[in-house]
């Protein structure tokens, strides 16, 4: 494919990503891998894996470093420049538009009663983006415990409403994972 044609369908991919996924960069997550992986094979799902993981870790929202990533892949600097671009946009444009009208905006019936619907399908997207990654997360010893440990946690944190960085929980679980490698264990598991 000749480069402005990649350009431009990397800026179209994540131009409608960024325009009909509500919720954030989680519930994105299925959306991207579908776009990216299946239908176009820009990268493959161990790199979407990892992705998801290093585009969670770095600064920034995770479905704009996702498309960067994916940009700069296909096409270069220009590349992760279009797909970012793709991707922020949409959202820009919303929030403008809805600033400009927001003292009456959500006394819309209408908007309102979407925003219920859109609120269940966002759930639906997380979980569904969380499932994917679960499916093929390595079942070894270790990472099966950090998995319940960290689940636990979260679940206590929520429950009870205290106050919790997730950013403690992902450092804990990658120092216990670079101690574990250190130490040599190999874990054993299937995947």
């Amino acid at each position: 494919m000749k480069k402005p044609a990649l350009l431009w369908e990397l800026f179209h991919v994540f131009f409608r990503v960024g325009l009909f996924t509500f919720g954030g960069g989680y519930a994105m997550i299925s959306v991207v891998e579908d776009a990216c992986v299946d239908r176009r094979g820009w990268i493959t799902r161990a790199e979407m894996d990892d992705l998801v993981v290093v585009a969670e870790s770095t600064p920034g929202p995770i479905a704009i470093n996702c498309a960067t990533y994916v940009g700069a892949r296909q096409a270069g600097v220009v590349g992760a420049v279009t797909a970012t671009l793709g991707m922020i946009l949409p959202s820009f444009l919303v929030i403008f538009t809805i600033s400009k009208l927001l003292d009456r905006f959500l006394e819309i019936k209408l908007i309102a009663s979407a925003f219920r619907g859109i609120k269940l399908a966002v759930g639906i997207l997380v979980l569904d983006a969380g499932w994917r990654l679960l499916r093929r997360m390595k079942k070894d010893a270790l990472s099966v415990t950090i998995l319940a440990v960290s689940l636990t946690i979260m679940l206590g944190v929520n429950l009870f409403a205290l106050r919790f960085s997730s950013i403690v929980l992902m450092l804990t679980a990658a120092g216990v994972s670079l101690l574990a490698m250190k130490l040599g264990w190999k874990g054993g598991g299937k995947e």
